[in-house]
């Protein structure tokens, strides 16, 4: 139990720990093989610098081995020279951000010989050995601790586990690097054995315990090293990746995530009350704008194992590309819900050239539906415009808007007020709306206010972020026009839009993601309560496309943390799921293109 305990506690912690971690500490290992030594790892500002150095006829020339040396390569030609130069740049400091810098050279020849060579050219370069702010480690073949007193004080020492040290010759040692290899078989896939954490675990604790810190080499050079090497609390991580590595940790913070307010999932009581073949009177449509299966699976594992969308029991899966591109926008995968036609990437509800699609909307309307259109970001962003506009480019946000003049949707919530208010054509179209018999409001507050059936609510405050304070925006919105159409006999039609899941992968923000889709889950949840009180409305549940090909490289669901990578701050291909529940739910399994969503619904409502 205690090395579970253990190990639990090693991944629980990452977050605290990592936010400990800079570039400073990391250690360029083998910097002068990087294709651009001593300059890539400096703008990076890298903790540690390492060279390997040869002595050879009296000139210390840098390699990694005996064969590869060049003559040109000459320590203080690629180091010591540029080095000096940054310092003499920046008055005195390291680095302009004003952190430390190590140059570690490592001593591949005779010790004693390579040393004192090391030790004259460095006092040719006052102004390295005399800055607080630069240290420089010996290590490799390095000269017996008891003749360490015989070198110039500038000069520290790379110490070793295996090593006994005086208290004065402990003073010369910068740091205590062991080979990891010599501890554990580890290959930096996975996880670490209980017992090989305890054994790292306890060469770390020396080692802190003395008041050094510790690298290891032989280390892999992968995220899911780092991260361990992290865990541990390693003091300086080996690369030769600088970069990537220094990417990682600015990225830490915004790909990690811990939920501190957790919910019960729904259960659905109906689950299998549906009679097969019965026909919905209503629809509910939700939709995760970026929800792929990760973005879904990230907030299952932040509220500790629960999420309303796996408890519901029909699933299938959405291929989205669109007409010109193996990658949908916006606009095209909600084109494609709103019309059953696929068409080009920023084209909204028109086809391929240009023709106006007649939309769900439009369609329903004849029949007597009621309609709503609800988003929780602006109400003229791609997703929603698709169910009431008609424009070839998504960004035609005022037309956009003046299209809703002949849409036949009784609701619009969202945001997104200056495009009915305050445009730049001068067109007033809140007034034109009004004069149509449309209650229009500015102010999320009113809403439960409106006694108008038909109304349009357009706050920009009400749509911020969940972690900039949104409140039950989405729940409340689904729940007032539900109740608007339940005072009438006509069914309906709701498509409700979680937008700012997508934002959040836009934006790379593990934090974003995860609390955009709990609230977008509970909007579920709602809507699956809803059903089984009304079994005569079908709910739908999917997304128009994944944003931010997240992956999860770490996680708890006991603790509901979540530690996420991005591929790319745009949208990518990979099939979305599809959730529905209620009359006509087992229509929507299987793998079918995205427009099946609106001709699987016109099926089962033409069929009534």
């Amino acid at each position: 139990m205690k090395k579970i305990i253990t190990l639990f506690c090693l991944h629980f912690f990452l977050f605290a720990h990592a936010q400990e971690y800079s570039s400073s500490n990391i250690h360029s290992h083998n910097d002068y093989a990087a294709p651009l030594p001593f300059y890539a790892a400096y703008a990076d500002e890298a903790g540690v610098i390492e060279a390997d150095v040869f002595l050879i006829n009296n000139e210390l020339l840098v390699s990694h081995t005996l064969q590869e040396v060049k003559p040109q390569n000459s320590l203080k030609s690629m180091y010591l020279e540029p080095l000096s130069a940054k310092l003499k740049f920046l008055g005195g400091k390291a680095y302009p951000s004003g952190k430390p810098l190590i140059l570690m050279i490592d001593v591949k020849s005779d010790a004693e010989a390579t040393l004192k060579l090391i030790e004259q050219q460095l006092k040719n370069f006052p102004e390295i050995i005399s800055n607080k702010n630069i240290r420089i480690i010996i290590s490799g073949n390095r000269p017996a601790p008891n003749k360490w007193k015989d070198f110039a004080p500038f000069i520290s020492f790379d110490g070793r586990l295996n090593e006994n040290y005086s208290q004065d010759q402990l003073d010369r040692v910068e740091m205590i690097s062991e080979d990891l290899k010599e501890i554990t078989p580890w290959n930096g896939k996975g996880v670490l054995t209980h017992t090989d954490i305890e054994k790292v675990q306890n060469v770390i604790k020396k080692v802190h315990d003395q008041n050094k810190k510790i690298r290891f080499w032989a280390t892999q050079d992968n995220i899911n090293t780092w991260m361990t090497l992290m865990n541990l609390k390693v003091d300086f991580i080996g690369t030769d990746n600088v970069g990537a590595l220094t990417d990682f940790i600015k990225k830490l913070k915004a790909n990690f995530y811990q939920n501190t307010e957790f919910y019960q999932a729904y259960v659905p009581k109906k689950a299998t009350a549906f009679a097969k073949n019965k026909k919905p009177k209503n629809i509910i449509l939700l939709i995760g704008d970026g929800m792929g299966l990760t973005q879904i699976y990230s907030g299952y594992t932040a509220n500790k194992g629960q999420l309303n969308l796996f408890n519901i029991p029909t699933q299938g899966f959405s291929i989205t590309y669109a007409s010109d591109s193996y990658i949908t926008d916006s606009a095209a995968g909600a084109t494609a819900m709103a019309t059953g036609n696929k068409t080009n990437n920023r084209f909204i509800s028109v086809d391929e050239k240009g023709k106006p699609l007649e939309l769900i909307t439009q369609q329903l309307a004849k029949k007597n539906f009621k309609t709503a259109i609800i988003s929780a970001g602006n109400i003229t962003d791609a997703t929603p415009a698709a169910f009431y506009a008609h424009q070839p480019e998504r960004s035609f946000s005022e037309p956009i808007a003046a299209d809703f003049l002949n849409s036949s949707a009784d609701i619009l919530i969202g945001g997104g007020s200056k495009e009915f208010t305050s445009r730049k054509d001068g067109k007033n179209i809140a007034e034109e709306l009004i004069k149509k018999g449309y209650s229009f409001s500015d102010k999320f507050a009113s809403l439960d206010t409106l006694k108008n059936s038909r109304f349009v609510v357009l706050d920009n405050d009400a749509v911020v972020s969940k972690k900039d304070g949104r409140g039950n925006f989405l729940g409340k919105s689904l729940a007032k026009a539900i109740s608007t159409f339940s005072k009438t006999k006509n069914p309906f039609f709701i498509m409700a839009e979680g937008a700012q899941i997508d934002y959040g992968g836009h934006q790379t923000n593990v934090e974003y993601v995860v609390r955009e889709m709990l609230d977008f889950d509970q909007l579920a949840g709602q809507a699956m309560e809803f059903v089984d009180n009304n079994p005569d409305t079908l709910l739908i549940i999917t997304a128009d496309h994944e944003t931010g090909g997240l992956s999860l490289i770490d996680g708890n669901i006991e603790k509901g943390y979540v530690h996420g990578s991005f591929s790319t701050n745009d949208h990518t291909s990979v099939p979305v799921p599809v959730f529905a529940y209620g009359p006509g739910a087992e229509k929507f399994s299987g793998v079918y293109q995205n427009t099946s969503i609106y001709s699987k619904i016109m099926e089962l409502l033409s069929t009534k």
